[in-house]
């Protein structure tokens, strides 16, 4: 795996600025203005309107460097769409950057111009994956980046604070395919937290589970979700802490929030762990070991071994059952892949200083 050229990497970087000052041109009107609020001992960004009558749409952290930069430049931002399509064409042209199937970047946008991002919501899974390969400024294999669904995670917490919320999902989603169809949950079917058009493309909303395993199987409200609620899951508050702003290279380029790549690689040796072991499951477990072993690699092609080491430390320390998963999914790893991956996380460990118990010191992980 190598990186792609400098003049490559700086074009991304330039399009990912260019597309979040662009969301903010077409989201909020220059007829409006931003306002602070405080909430709970802590300042926000709204943005407030008084025609056609008056509203207020959140923004995000006040202490957030980026929007409150791009707070301070509003009036002076320009739309330049036809521009930043000759970047998104010339980095999946000329680069050989991934894009997404066209019609899940128009889902992904189309969600994205709702304002779910805006929301704190975070694009998960391989989509997500697609747009790694920009942000660390590398070519990474397109067979990896397939995928037939586009999944979106949010906090509980932030989905209840925020007063604010989405569209009706499924206005937005009927906008871009008038098949799709709310998918009623299992368990709870008066809740949907899937959505499937007429060739089985599904968009599904999750949601970190930290409490009980009872409610594993049901459905979470999520009062900013446009009247979808999120299904729970385990280990997803470690994906999706602390994710990054990057682009997704579907026509002039949608701002996205994702995980941090080093996040999405140790989560992805944890779900594989718990695959069961039916045709689908084992077909989606290689897939995932396979992605962590891509990531792991690009983050030390790219030297950020640091980010993985503290990532990687953070997991580890979480307890046994983190350290069990963690090393089961290495063992699913083909020996060559696995002997890579497990040299380079020690080598990220290194370059942090820390040496963990039952991995560093004891050197190896027992083969299948």
């Amino acid at each position: 795996m190598k990186e792609i050229d400098l003049a490559y990497r700086t074009l991304f970087a330039e399009l990912v600025q260019r597309s979040l000052d662009a969301s903010f041109e077409t989201e909020f009107s220059t007829a409006g203005n931003f306002v602070r609020v405080p909430v709970k001992g802590r300042d926000y960004w709204y943005f407030e309107e008084t025609q056609p009558k008056k509203s207020r749409k959140y923004v995000g952290p006040a202490d957030d460097a980026d929007i409150a930069k791009r707070v301070e430049a509003f009036q002076y931002i320009k739309d330049d769409l036809r521009s930043r399509r000759k970047l998104v064409s010339t980095l999946t042209r000329e680069a050989g950057l991934m894009a997404p199937e066209r019609f899940t970047g128009d889902i992904v946008e189309a969600l994205a111009n709702a304002g779910i991002f805006r929301l704190r919501g975070v694009l998960v899974g391989t989509v997500a994956l697609q747009t790694y390969g920009g942000l660390l400024g590398v070519k990474l294999p397109g067979t990896s980046l397939q995928t037939g669904d586009a999944d979106f995670a949010q906090h509980y917490s932030i989905s209840a604070e925020v007063e604010d919320s989405l569209p009706p999902i499924m206005e937005i989603l009927q906008h871009v395919d008038p098949t799709f169809r709310a998918v009623p949950h299992r368990s709870d079917p008066a809740r949907v937290t899937q959505f499937e058009n007429a060739s089985r493309y599904r968009v599904e909303f999750l949601t970190p589970n930290r409490g009980s395993d009872e409610y594993a199987d049901h459905a979470i409200p999520m009062p900013a979700l446009g009247g979808a609620s999120a299904q729970p899951l385990r280990f997803l508050d470690f994906l999706i802490h602390e994710p990054v702003r990057t682009v997704l290279l579907h026509r002039s380029g949608v701002p996205v929030i994702v995980p941090a790549p080093e996040r999405y690689a140790i989560h992805k040796l944890v779900v594989a762990s718990r695959r069961q072991t039916d045709a689908n499951s084992v077909a989606k477990r290689e897939k995932d070991v396979y992605q962590a072993s891509l990531l792991i690699e690009a983050l030390s092609v790219t030297r950020r071994l640091d980010d993985l080491g503290f990532a990687f430390e953070e997991a580890w320390n979480r307890g046994p059952a983190w350290r069990d998963a963690i090393e089961k999914g290495l063992r699913l790893l083909p020996e060559k892949r696995r002997e890579a991956a497990k040299t380079i996380v020690k080598k990220a460990l290194a370059s942090i200083g820390v040496e963990l118990e039952g991995f560093t010191k004891n050197g190896s992980t027992p083969k299948p």
